[in-house]
C-alpha cells in the first residue's frame, strides 16, 4: 500500500528545529514527508536536515524542478498538510491568499486536511490582526490548533509555545485516519477528565487504578480539532499535554471533584473519562507505616468518595449542559458488562455512559478500545475495536448532536 503523503510546512520561527522531531515521529510510522520551508525556516534549521530526515530534496522556491510544477503538484498530490510552526507571518499569508513561495502556493492547491500548529510570542497570538487571520482560516475548513502554554523566546512564558511535537504527530496521524476536521464545536467550551486518581495511605502508598488517561487525551485532542474551547483535568498521567486544551493538572479524587464542579459552570459539555477512586483510607498516616517485628499486618479502613458524575447529573452547572460518563465493566454472576453498564446509567443519571469491558490484557494502558455507548433515550451505539481516537470521535458525534437539539 502507499505511503500516507504528508506535506509538512516549516515557518520561520524559532520552534522550527522542533518541526525536526515532528518529521522524525512521520517518518518512522510509515508517512512519506516532503518538508517545504520558507526562506526564514532554512535560517533556523539547514536544508540539508530536512533532506536527509525526509529522504526528499528541500525547496522553498516554485522556480526549482519548474517541469514538475511542485507549486501545484505538492498540494493536489498530499493526504494531509501540515504547517509547523506556524508564524504570525504565515498565518497573514495564509488567510490572504498569498502565493509568493513554494509553501503558500501549495496551501491554495491542497483539497486534502490542512493543519496550522502556530508558535509566537503571547502579544503576537493575541492581537486582534492574528486572531482574524486565524478564525478566516478555521472558516475555510482548516484546523488551527491552539498554542501551548509555557516558556517562550528569552525569559517570557504564556500562550504562543508550540505543543509537544508527539502531540502533534498524534493529531496527524488521528486526521489522516479520517478524523473530522469540520470545526462542528466551535463555540462550545467542553470539559474533560482523564487519568486515574490516587488516594494516599502515607507519604508513599495510596490506592489507585491502571487508566494511563490516553483514552482522555484522545477525546481531548479531538475536540480541540473539531474547534472547541477544551480544558482537560488530568490526574497522574505522563503523557504529553494534548494540543490545543488547558490542562489543570489534580491527584486525588477530591480534587478532581473540586476542579471539574468549578469547571463546569462554564461548559456545554462534561466528558468524565477519569477513572475516579470509589474509595480512599478513612485515615491518613503521616509517616510511612511500618513492618512490624510480630509479622502483623496493619488493617486499612476505606471510605467512599463522592461521586462526581451522579452529582454532576444531577445539578448541571449550566442549562443544557451534556454530561457523559465512563464505566469500565467486568461481566459476573449478576449479570454482563452491558446489564452492569445500563443499572450505572440509571443510576448516574447522565446522558451518555460508555462501557467497555476491563481486564489484563484489555482497555487500561491500551492504544485501542472498544466499547458500546449507552444513551439515556434508549439508543445504543457499538464502537468497534481500534485507536481510541476514533471512539473519542464517535462520542463527540454524539454529544454534538444533543447540543444540537437544545
Amino acid at each position: 500500500m502507499a505511503r500516507p503523503r504528508v506535506v509538512l510546512g516549516v515557518s520561520g520561527g524559532i520552534a522550527a528545529y522542533k518541526a525536526c522531531e515532528v518529521l522524525r515521529g512521520l517518518t518512522e510510522t510509515g508517512h512519506d514527508v516532503r518538508v517545504v520551508p520558507t526562506r526564514s525556516a532554512l535560517r533556523f534549521v539547514g536544508a540539508a536536515t530536512w533532506a536527509a530526515l525526509s529522504g526528499h530534496p528541500v525547496s522553498t522556491e516554485v522556480w526549482d524542478d519548474v517541469h514538475e510544477v511542485p507549486h501545484v503538484r505538492l498540494g493536489q498530490e498530499a493526504d494531509l498538510v501540515l504547517v509547523v510552526p506556524a508564524t504570525a507571518d504565515l498565518l497573514a499569508r495564509a488567510a490572504h491568499g498569498n502565493a509568493d513561495d513554494l509553501l503558500t502556493s501549495t496551501l491554495l492547491t491542497a483539497r486534502c486536511p490542512v493543519v496550522y500548529v502556530p508558535a509566537m510570542h503571547t502579544e503576537m497570538w493575541e492581537h486582534p490582526a492574528t486572531a482574524g487571520n486565524v478564525a478566516v482560516l478555521r472558516a475555510r475548513g482548516a484546523v488551527v490548533v491552539e498554542p501551548a502554554v509555557g516558556r517562550l523566546t528569552g525569559v517570557d512564558s504564556g500562550k504562543g509555545r508550540l505543543p509537544d511535537p508527539d502531540e502533534i504527530v498524534a493529531l496527524a496521524r488521528d486526521l489522516l485516519a479520517g478524523a473530522p476536521t469540520a470545526p462542528d464545536l466551535a463555540g462550545r467550551h467542553v470539559l474533560v477528565t482523564a487519568g486515574g486518581t490516587r488516594e494516599f495511605l502515607d507519604p508513599v502508598r495510596f490506592l489507585g487504578n491502571r487508566s494511563s488517561g490516553r483514552q482522555g487525551y484522545a477525546l481531548a485532542r479531538a475536540a480541540a480539532a473539531r474547534g472547541a474551547k477544551v480544558t482537560l483535568v488530568s490526574a497522574n498521567v505522563s503523557l504529553p499535554d494534548p494540543a490545543g486544551a488547558d490542562l489543570l493538572r489534580v491527584g486525588s479524587a477530591a480534587e478532581m471533584r473540586h476542579a471539574v464542579l468549578d469547571t463546569a459552570t462554564t461548559a456545554d459539555a462534561v466528558v468524565m473519562a477519569a477513572a475516579v477512586a470509589d474509595f480512599r483510607p478513612s485515615s491518613y498516616a503521616a509517616a510511612k507505616i511500618k513492618k512490624t517485628a510480630d509479622g502483623g499486618v496493619p488493617q486499612v479502613e476505606l471510605e467512599r468518595t463522592d461521586d462526581i458524575l451522579a452529582e454532576l447529573s444531577a445539578a448541571r452547572r449550566r442549562e443544557g449542559q451534556v454530561v457523559v460518563g465512563f464505566a469500565a465493566e467486568t461481566g459476573d454472576a449478576s449479570g454482563s458488562v452491558l446489564d452492569h453498564g445500563r443499572e450505572k446509567l440509571a443510576a448516574k443519571g447522565c446522558d451518555l455512559l460508555v462501557v467497555n469491558e476491563v481486564g489484563i490484557d484489555r482497555g487500561f494502558e491500551s492504544e485501542e478500545n472498544e466499547a458500546v455507548v449507552l444513551g439515556s433515550d434508549g439508543r445504543v451505539t457499538p464502537v468497534p475495536r481500534g485507536p481510541k481516537a476514533a471512539l473519542a470521535h464517535v462520542v463527540w458525534d454524539l454529544v454534538r448532536d444533543r447540543l444540537a437539539d437544545i
